[in-house]
């Protein structure tokens, strides 16, 4: 039993056209350094952290974690997807429920990689979770990612101030099983 239910983890690797969804291995360390130091991937998550303390503190193997995906393009780590359950004392709409999260090197920044790897992640939940809604927290400054909350198919239902910024929450309807 996973913090997704009961879900078996890890899945069979995820594979999209130009992309594949992972556990993590060893040889992520360095891309998972590389995305929780960036200043530029924190720039709307509170800030990065240091290096020196993610050298330290980093595992051999990071992000080995049920509902966490390496996002691997051509064998190189270059983001990650997260499907984790949002906690009870998150906001009431959302307490309970599975949050996507994701985070991407800025150098694949444009591509298109995030949707494709956000879309594939969620074709996989909703396979092996059939009719459970999702949801998604962002800034409302973050325009990329308000962008790929509604091409994701996220709807607006709450916005709130926290962290000094305006926040918004989506909320993805439940896809039942086509079975």
């Amino acid at each position: 039993m996973t913090e997704l239910g009961p879900v078996a983890w890890p899945p069979a690797p995820i594979r999209t056209e130009r992309l594949v969804l992972r556990e993590s291995e060893a040889r992520d360390r360095a891309a998972f350094i590389e995305l929780h130091a960036s200043p530029e991937v924190h720039t709307y998550l509170g800030g990065p952290r240091p290096r020196d303390e993610l050298e330290r503190e980093m595992p051999e193997v990071p992000g080995r974690r049920p509902g966490i995906f390496v996002v691997d393009l051509d064998g190189v780590m270059v983001g990650q997807v997260l499907l984790r359950r949002a906690p009870e004392h998150s906001r009431p709409v959302a307490a309970g429920k599975v949050d996507l999260g994701y985070l991407f090197l800025p150098c694949v920044w444009g591509f298109g990689y995030a949707a494709e790897a956000c879309a594939a992640a969620l074709d996989w939940f909703d396979g092996v979770l059939p009719g459970e809604p999702l949801v998604l927290h962002t800034q409302t400054a973050n325009v990329g990612s308000m962008g790929l909350a509604a091409k994701l198919g996220f709807t607006e239902v709450e916005r709130f101030h926290a962290w000094d910024a305006e926040q918004w929450l989506g909320m993805r309807p439940a896809v039942m099983s086509a079975d």
